[in-house]
This record gives C-alpha cells, sequence and structure tokens, in this order.
C-alpha cells in the first residue's frame, strides 16, 4: 500500500487554497495538512507540519514563493516544494529552480496535470 502524501497549500487567495484542497481530496493517497496565506506562513506551518510536499505559489504578499522556498529548503534540505503559477516565464521557471524547487507547474494545468506532478516529484 502506498503511503499518504501530506501536503501544504500555500496561497493567498482563499477561494484557489480550497479549489486546490479539494481537487487533491479526489486522490486518496493525497491529504493537505494546512493551508499558509502568505511565504512567511508557509515556512512557519513547513516547519511545524513537516508536509512531504509544499504546494507554493510565486505571487503571494509579506514574502514571496521563490523566497520562501528557498528559506524553507535552507532550514530543512530535504523539503519538497513545487511551485503553482500563473506564470510560464522562463525566467520564473529559471528562479523557482534556483530556490531548490523540485517542480513547477502552472495554474491553467492544474486540473490535468497537478496530481501526476505531485506523484512524479515524491517519487524523486
Amino acid at each position: 500500500m502506498q503511503r499518504l502524501v501530506r501536503i501544504l497549500i500555500a496561497d493567498d487567495h482563499p477561494l484557489f487554497a480550497e479549489a486546490l484542497r479539494v481537487t487533491l481530496a479526489t486522490d486518496r493517497r493525497l491529504q493537505v495538512v494546512g493551508i499558509a496565506r502568505d511565504g512567511h506562513e508557509a515556512v512557519e506551518l513547513g516547519q511545524t507540519l513537516k508536509p512531504d510536499l509544499t504546494l507554493m505559489d510565486i505571487a503571494m504578499p509579506v514574502m514571496d514563493g521563490f523566497e520562501a522556498t528557498k528559506q524553507l529548503r535552507d532550514l530543512d534540505p530535504d523539503a519538497c516544494v513545487l511551485m503553482l503559477t500563473g506564470s510560464n516565464s522562463r525566467l520564473d521557471i529559471d528562479r523557482a529552480r534556483q530556490a531548490g524547487a523540485a517542480g513547477y507547474v502552472t495554474k491553467d494545468r492544474i486540473a490535468l496535470d497537478l496530481v501526476a506532478a505531485i506523484h512524479n516529484v515524491i517519487r524523486k
């Protein structure tokens, strides 16, 4: 039996975060353990909840997703972050990789690609 993947969602849009939670609930192998509303809260919850994966929006108040990812990875080199964004700019993809993100999914592809991307990143 495959283990449950514990997920932290970091997104400043409550309706989008809830939609993600509902989408992920369709896969019994995934469990949302928390929702952060900004990058600072994502770092705090990442340290206390120890999720297997953090879904990180790039554009958030207080601290953006790039910096939050970098801090999470500095605090725990094994932290796994999958970036979520509306942007497919090469610069954003490069910044996500530099921050230590394990992958990158654009918000327009979430319905089709998110669950597969999560399982792909977790298997690595």
